[in-house]
């Protein structure tokens, strides 16, 4: 097992249509630090079949509930920035799990948190591009988790 030292930030690196995971890895991080629902959108697999686990979002099921959370964060009030490191790919022909660290921000007005999450990503190859069926994000501090919840909650409050 390789543990990889590139920082995927969505942001540096160039686009490109080889359909590497790493490269499906950069258009997820390209959308959520560009809030591009559109991007998001192509990078998850649509329908119910898809999952996501976060602190702040619960366990949602299928695109549409995804999308429900991307779009709180993206047209919210506060500044969220991730990127993605220390991680390995455990790779198959079909599937990827990419696990890992983010590292980045939360911002609200005066308020600046620190994020450090803990994270996989599942995807799939659906007709030759790789889609995300699953991710799980998990903050071990738990001082920064009710920090970011309750930075989070005053973001929807302020709406």
């Amino acid at each position: 097992m390789i543990i990889s030292k590139t920082v995927i930030t969505g942001i540096e690196e160039p686009k490109t249509s080889e359909r590497l995971p790493e490269h499906a890895l950069n258009d997820f991080y390209r959308a959520f630090n560009s809030c591009d629902l559109d991007l998001m959108k192509e990078n998850w697999l649509e329908g119910t079949e898809s999952s996501m686990s976060n602190p702040l979002g619960g366990l949602k099921r299928g695109w549409p509930s995804i999308k429900e959370v991307y779009q709180r964060i993206f047209n919210g009030p506060a500044q969220v920035y991730v990127e993605f490191y220390d991680y390995t790919i455990h790779h198959t022909d079909n599937m990827f799990v990419a696990v890992g660290r983010e590292r980045g921000y939360f911002r609200l007005d005066d308020n600046s948190i620190e994020l450090q999450i803990r994270t996989s990503r599942t995807y799939r190859l659906v007709s030759g591009y790789w889609k995300q069926i699953h991710h799980h994000g998990s903050i071990d501090d738990s001082g920064l988790l009710q920090r970011y919840q309750s930075g989070v909650r005053a973001a929807q409050q302020s709406r």
